[in-house]
């Protein structure tokens, strides 16, 4: 009887255990800036809720089949690059030249290797294109042509650039030039009441315990001299750091850069032991108070999530095990 009960034992001990496995996570955003619900129309409001919720399920179902936290971020973050309803890919703004220049960058963190590309006009998915930058080269950031002629050899998508080009995004532009004759830049800025910092991101956690994070822009309405933000920037726009959490930023992408905003919500956490949702508040407030506007998604190791702003309202949602998608867009 005791042989027979140790047996049991050994049995039972022996399977595998599903807290083994860390659970699985996603939390992405479209944008961070002047979004208003006296603003939205409810036709908009739906058409946002649905676009954010695919890209959720997206992501979850690789997730959930047991796909790797790159692969759900990838994947996330190129259906909203597909959709005109974003700032990234089809939905990019115009500089001031009237051209759509994209940025991306994505992390993995196991090994926190990176990739990122800036100023393309030709890659259909610039997220498809920074992951090919930290997987097929020893680089980490492509920018300009010579990042669409890497692209254009590991086989990735190559559009002519009218393809980026919406009625929306244009008028903007145009709105932003008349402004630019009775008032300078930064006044345009503050007076339009369509100002948003339209980056998307993900960051994802996968049954491995590995986490992923990615960011993608067309960057803001009527930049000028190639500038470029924080999305592509490891450490300011995203990161990813399997120890303590995954970070994409949306906002005014001088802030993000100057303040190391990704990797100091890594830092904060390593180093004052503070939770994923403090390290993220803490640094979002630093940035109200220098005057810096926009928010973050982040994401831990057991699948705690945050996804703080100081705008007045973000696009974001997140979806853990249970499957349930949880959606929001405004500050109230």
């Amino acid at each position: 009887m005791r042989n027979t009960f140790l047996s049991i034992l050994i049995f039972i001990v022996s399977l595998p255990c599903i807290a083994d496995h860390a659970p699985i996570a996603m939390v992405i955003h479209g944008g961070a800036g002047t979004i208003r619900r006296a603003d939205m129309s409810e036709e908009g409001e739906t058409a946002y809720r649905e676009a954010l919720e695919t890209a959720l399920r997206t992501g979850f179902e690789i997730l959930t089949n047991g796909g790797t936290s790159l692969d759900a971020v990838e994947a996330t973050i190129r259906t909203m690059e597909d959709s005109p309803l974003f700032n990234s890919g089809k939905g990019a703004v115009f500089t001031h030249e009237g051209r759509n220049e994209l940025d991306a960058s994505i992390m993995e963190g196991k090994t926190m290797n990176a990739g990122a590309v800036a100023g393309v006009t030709i890659l259909k998915n610039p997220i498809s294109a920074a992951r090919a930058v930290m997987e097929k080269s020893k680089h980490v950031m492509m920018s300009g042509r010579g990042a669409e002629l890497f692209a254009t050899q590991q086989g990735l998508e190559v559009v002519d650039p009218q393809y980026f080009w919406t009625e929306k995004r244009w008028k903007s532009l145009q709105k932003a030039l008349e402004d630019e004759k009775t008032a300078s830049s930064n006044a345009a800025l503050d007076e339009n009441p369509d100002h948003k910092f339209g980056t998307v991101g993900a960051v994802a956690l996968d049954r491995d315990g590995n986490i992923a994070a990615g960011t993608s822009t067309g960057g803001m309405t009527n930049k000028r001299f190639g500038r470029i933000g924080d999305s592509p920037v490891i450490g300011a726009g995203t990161y990813a750091k399997n120890d303590t959490c995954g970070v994409s930023a949306t906002g005014h992408g001088e802030f993000f850069i100057r303040w190391s905003v990704a990797s100091r919500i890594s830092d904060l956490m390593e180093y004052k032991g503070l939770s994923v949702d403090d390290a993220a508040t803490e640094v979002v407030e630093l940035l109200r108070e220098v005057g810096g506007e926009g928010g973050v998604i982040a994401l831990d190791a057991k699948g705690n999530v945050s996804m703080p702003f100081n705008s007045e309202g973000m696009y974001r949602g997140f979806v853990k095990d249970d499957g349930k998608v949880h959606i929001a867009i405004y500050g109230d």
